[in-house]
């Protein structure tokens, strides 16, 4: 059988870095931290107080009605913000496809947890019928697919993918599937998060997983570096329309990249550390590079998983040094989650549109904050300094709690 070619017309961001991708990319390049000391709540007592928060954002009301924005939670916001922008960009509403053609399938690694947690502060001060009834509606975790959905009327294929860290990556690659079989003409994919809050913050530090770098958030992000402590928690939204590579040209929509294979796996080995071996990972960019038909050697950038933890990033460096072999010291790695912390499950989305921006514009992203590199971590990780580089392929990876992994390879597009 043969497979439809996928490609990608659109992207739309949000994150620390910014509210817009042009703003989340320039800064990127420029190695700027979107990390900063939390300005939405008050922090007193909390163990961690900073993390990768956005600012100074607000929904259209184009979007979303203002008296419906409370009732809705945050990655509901944030979702329908960068599909709005990405929608812009491929001009997909003017392509003409069927709206039983057009798709959706996010990644959300936990869903609507500001309005669970106030929720659950009414209904234990002023009672169970003091509870909002917008509350399930608001927190579910394929309500952003749904509002998408209602707002342009697509009527594909439509839900959501919760598999932790690695939710949004998963999404990627089903969505990129459903094209390549010809079900849908067009996807739009990615993820979105929003749970920067109290009890998430409370969970992730009582596990020992974040960085708790209070005085000196904007370098607590370190991945690689001999003094890494820990994740930093972001949040925001990395939203990508995925085309039927022919109908997209045919109707003169520019090609920013193209999907051409993607992986999964499992470490079955711990319900939150990594193989120590690196052993799922090695597993999935494999699977990604088989399906591809792409020599190892023709890749030439990894968006890393890179999350800044003593574990993992050593895990990682081990399973692409594996895979690639000597080409692992010629090609370029970085991990962006040092400017913009971990966006848990849109992190797959928001690292997947680093990796086209760097095929599309020829600039690969920096890991900042890496002063004194870890020995056991000894590949290239693009110092401190975005660099220009001609790269045809570029391969993000995804990985998660439970040991669930994906990796995604994206292809320059044809000139």
């Amino acid at each position: 059988m043969k497979l439809n070619r996928v490609a990608v017309t659109g992207m739309g961001a949000i994150c620390g870095l910014g509210n817009s991708l042009d703003e989340v990319w320039a800064n990127a390049l420029a190695g700027k931290s979107g990390i900063s000391t939390l300005e939405r709540q008050n922090t007193e007592g909390w163990p961690v107080t900073f993390g990768g928060e956005v600012k100074n954002f607000k929904l259209s009301p184009e979007l979303m009605d203002l008296k419906d924005q409370d009732r809705f939670d945050l990655f509901n916001h944030y979702a329908l913000h960068s599909t709005d922008e990405a929608l812009r960009q491929s001009k997909l509403l003017e392509a003409g496809y069927a709206s039983e053609k057009i798709g959706i399938i996010f990644g959300t690694g936990l869903g609507g947890f500001p309005h669970i947690e106030s929720n659950h502060k009414v209904f234990l001060e002023k009672g169970a019928r003091r509870v909002s009834p917008f509350f399930i509606p608001s927190v579910i975790p394929n309500m952003p697919e749904g509002l998408i959905s209602i707002k342009w009327g697509f009527r594909g294929i439509n839900f959501a993918i919760a598999s932790a860290c690695a939710s949004s990556a998963h999404a990627l690659g089903l969505a990129a599937t459903e094209i390549m079989l010809g079900r849908q003409d067009a996807m739009i994919t990615g993820g979105t998060e929003g749970v920067i809050t109290p009890f998430t913050i409370a969970g992730f530090a009582s596990m020992k997983a974040l960085s708790k770098r209070n005085e000196e958030p904007k370098r607590a992000s370190r991945p690689y570096d001999v003094d890494r402590d820990g994740f930093v928690m972001g949040e925001g939204a990395g939203i990508i329309v995925l085309e039927n590579y022919e109908k997209a040209k045919a109707r003169g929509a520019r090609i920013i990249a193209e999907v051409v294979g993607f992986g999964g796996s499992s470490d079955a080995n711990h319900i939150t550390a990594p193989h120590p071996e690196g052993l799922g990972a090695m597993i999935c960019m494999q699977q990604t590079l088989d399906m591809a038909r792409v020599p190892r050697e023709e890749v030439g950038y990894i968006n890393a998983h890179g999350t800044s933890t003593p574990l993992g990033d050593v895990a990682e460096t081990g399973a692409i040094k594996k895979v690639f072999g000597e080409h692992a010291y010629k090609l370029a790695v970085s991990s962006t989650k040092s400017m913009t912390g971990h966006l848990l499950g849109a992190a797959g989305g928001l690292e997947s549109i680093f990796c086209i921006k760097a095929l599309e514009t020829g600039m690969l992203p920096p890991t900042i904050n890496l002063d004194k590199q870890d020995p056991e971590c000894d590949l290239y990780y693009v110092p401190n300094k975005s660099e220009r580089r001609d790269i045809r392929y570029a391969l993000n990876n995804s990985f998660g709690f439970g040991g669930t992994n994906s990796s995604t390879l994206f292809k320059k597009a044809d000139t």
